[in-house]
């Protein structure tokens, strides 16, 4: 049995529904051990959420119920700002760095996917028509890459999957969750793997991800 992790999480902080607590609290409950707090950041509120979330996160943290880490996900800035963000984002405290990739259902700015894998942040959330070149670049730099339950982002899930199999860079599967009903659990999380076109073994690698993510953050 897998320990469910999920490292990208929203909460009111962003656009999400839940207080961090009662998010913590619904991902518990959907059995999750480990996930990040990543609420959608760019230059107005960088400097208001992390602090913030970082106090929540280790006050939960510290209870011993859940591992919680604070985190953000940088969304919609300009690609030639995404390395200086994420350095800020990490100097604030943030443990997990997450960016909001070109999605084929948002008008995301071209060159996000490049700039988020030269940064070397953690995650390059659902980067939809990612380029072989692009993928086997985040396999040298360490960046994971997505594969997502959430709705409208995951229709790239499989063409992502068959570019990170081709160029051996890592996957990992979140939620993005934004609401109560948002943490899918394992047999749903796995059969959204399996259609995304992942072997089990392959399944199993990419959980066995995000826990080397956690244990690299230093946690």
């Amino acid at each position: 049995m897998f320990e469910m992790i999920d490292l990208h999480t929203h909460s009111i902080f962003s656009d999400g529904d839940l207080i961090v607590s009662e998010s913590v609290q619904r991902a518990f409950a959907a059995g999750y051990k480990t996930i990040a707090i990543t609420d959608h950041a760019d230059y107005s509120n960088i400097d208001f959420i992390i602090p913030r979330v970082v106090k929540a996160c280790t006050k939960i943290t510290q209870k011993g119920r859940m591992q919680v880490l604070p985190g953000v996900e940088l969304t919609h800035v300009d690609p030639a700002d995404i390395a200086s963000l994420a350095a800020e984002a990490r100097k604030l405290g943030a443990k997990i760095v997450v960016v909001h990739g070109e999605t084929i259902t948002e008008p995301v700015p071209v060159g996000t996917n490049l700039a988020a894998i030269h940064a070397a942040v953690d995650i390059l959330a659902h980067p939809g028509l990612i380029t072989e070149e692009e993928v086997c670049l985040a396999a040298k730099k360490g960046v994971f890459l997505e594969i997502t339950t959430r709705r409208g982002h995951s229709f790239s899930n499989g063409h992502v999957v068959q570019m990170a199999i081709k160029c051996n860079a890592q996957l990992v599967l979140n939620n993005d969750a934004h609401a109560p009903g948002d943490y899918v659990g394992l047999i749903m999380a796995t059969k959204i793997a399996k259609g995304a076109g992942l072997s089990d073994e392959e399944i199993s690698a990419m959980f066995e991800n995000s826990q080397k993510l956690v244990q690299r953050v230093g946690v």
